[in-house]
């Protein structure tokens, strides 16, 4: 599996995503509101309560491969081209 990290690093967007990918599926499970993290020590505890358990890992895992894997391609790796970018491709 051929991905492009320097890039997709590079890419905020890259970052919202995969916060996204790993807080939401352990908020639902668990049954909490961002509102209910309002200290470290609280989002701490939430996510040691995460690492236990093993279906929060399971939905966290698979909400990370969905913006990791590149649909657009055939198999699990960046095409050759996005494997030859040097910073995110902007739009012309």
């Amino acid at each position: 599996m051929k991905i492009n990290w320097k890039v997709r690093t590079k890419n905020p967007v890259f970052w919202a995503q995969l916060a996204t990918a790993i807080v939401l599926p352990i908020l639902a499970y668990l049954g909490l509101q961002w509102s209910d993290m309002t200290s470290w020590a609280a989002l701490g505890e939430i996510l040691v309560q995460a690492v236990k358990n093993p279906v929060i890992l399971v939905s966290v895992v698979v909400s990370v491969w969905g913006i990791v894997n590149d649909p657009t391609t055939a198999g699990l790796s960046d095409s050759k081209k996005a494997m030859g970018y040097q910073s995110p491709k902007k739009e012309d």
